[in-house]
């Protein structure tokens, strides 16, 4: 069997959808503890327990129980597998209505339940989605239905050929099999948002949120360890960020600011990376060529030529002695142009 949970913010929506099952003749209300009316009467009367609860953003609990093709129950037997799933799940003082559908080949029920109770306490949906697997494997057991396989649960994105071959080389496990073995601790270890992030740092693996600028909504996650950054996504579908806030608790508005901190904490880490990258390369790059040191040289001041031999140039080399290079080109010149003349007055 296969539950599929949904948080949302409008019990009408969900009831309209229901209630067109109804209508269409593909569907029936199995059980509820509320007054069955028109889709807006129905909505008021949830509305009213979920007052107690103000400032509660997604207050509907919806969930879909599937059984497997070959599994059937009778409308008894579903209810009572719908009521042991609500009261497992901690609603057992809330408000519900369960639909069977019959616009699909496999036998399944809707359930949608208000997660404020009576009481006006609330239901937690802190790692719902692992209560929700544990639970439905008693389930099965307890209404003799087919037992989901473990790999059908697992979701994880196999290794290649290349990274078994990796393995055999360096002598280290995959860097995927590594990631979704902290991932998983990390996840089972959480509660919310800030303890998951807390939970990566420590195993050196910063997560990178994709937020949309428009909503502010974070819409996927990566995983940046040892230099590498993998989409949680191509990791398995068990680590895409949809089905991560299914097994913590996530609220956008409330995990606003510790993810754009995470954020913040990832890019500072590239920039001081580039920078000290970009440093080093400058560093290398100004080594100076002998040319280029006395040329600085040559532009100080004569005071500055005491301090010149410790760059390669020497004194005396300025100095008016009759060696000089250029005095010595001077006399040359000179005695060429003596010899000009002399040679001109004898053809005189």
């Amino acid at each position: 069997m296969i539950a599929k949970q949904i948080k949302g913010k409008d019990f009408y929506g969900v009831l309209a959808y229901n209630e067109k099952k109804v209508e269409q003749g593909m569907g029936y209300v199995l059980d509820t503890n509320i007054t069955i009316g028109k889709t807006v009467h129905m909505t008021q009367e949830f509305n009213i327990v979920r007052q107690l609860r103000p400032r509660l953003g997604k207050a509907v609990y919806h969930v879909s129980l599937n059984l497997p093709y070959e599994d059937s129950l009778s409308d008894k037997q579903f209810t009572s597998l719908g009521m042991d799933y609500l009261k497992g799940m901690g609603f057992d003082d809330n408000q519900y209505i369960m639909y069977r559908h019959q616009d699909q080949e496999h036998e399944h029920i809707h359930i949608i339940a208000n997660r404020v109770k009576f009481s006006g306490e609330l239901v937690s949906d802190s790692k719902d989605y692992e209560r929700s697997e544990r639970l439905v494997r008693k389930l099965e057991l307890n209404y003799s239905l087919s037992q989901l396989e473990d790999n059908k649960l697992t979701r994880k994105a196999t290794i290649t050929q290349k990274e078994i071959e990796k393995a055999f080389r360096t002598g280290e496990p995959p860097m995927k099999l590594t990631l979704q073995y902290h991932l998983e601790n990390s996840i089972s270890n959480s509660n919310n948002t800030t303890e998951f992030i807390r939970e990566l740092n420590t195993r050196n693996i910063c997560p990178e949120f994709n937020v949309s600028k428009s909503t502010g909504r974070v819409t996927g996650i990566s995983f940046r360890h040892k230099g590498i950054i993998y989409k949680g996504s191509s990791l398995g579908r068990h680590y895409s960020w949809n089905n991560i806030i299914k097994r913590i608790d996530y609220e956008q508005d409330r995990d606003r600011g510790v993810i754009l901190k995470a954020n913040s904490t990832e890019r500072r880490s590239d920039t001081s990376f580039e920078e000290d990258s970009n440093a080093a390369t400058a560093h290398i790059g100004k080594k100076q060529s002998i040319s280029e040191r006395h040329i600085k040289v040559a532009e100080q001041p004569k005071s500055y030529l005491e301090k010149a031999p410790s760059d390669g140039l020497n004194v005396n080399q300025m100095d008016d002695h009759s060696w000089n290079s250029f005095k010595l080109e001077l006399d040359n010149d000179s005695r060429f142009k003596k010899r000009e003349r002399k040679r001109k007055g004898r053809r005189r």
